[in-house]
């Protein structure tokens, strides 16, 4: 339910009712029965209450991925002597000299 704000005609005070939607206006001051006038309001936004709600409670699908994608992509800030051999090493063939 939102909560309206009102403004008195005659003694100037604002005052807060909270009211359905579907409620009728209210027509009198609540402190000089003087008439009212329903004021505009930014709105308060949504607010959370209670406990439960987690950044967790609305991952996505892919999260599970994504954990996966971080490991390799720390994988590649390595140097490249420690993630894989250089090309002389892995495809030059053995010389005769190399065996013993």
């Amino acid at each position: 339910m939102p909560t309206y704000e009102y403004q008195c005609l005659k003694c100037k005070k604002k005052f807060d009712k909270l009211q359905g939607m579907n409620d009728p206006k209210l027509k009198s001051c609540i402190y000089c029965k003087g008439k009212v006038e329903r004021l505009i309001g930014g709105g308060a936004g949504l607010i959370f209450k209670g406990s439960g709600f987690y950044i967790t409670d609305y991952k996505n699908k892919s999260s599970a991925g994504d954990s996966k994608k971080r490991a390799s992509e720390s994988d590649s800030k390595k140097p490249a002597s420690e993630t894989k051999k250089t090309a002389s090493e892995s495809t030059a063939p053995k010389k005769a000299s190399d065996k013993k």
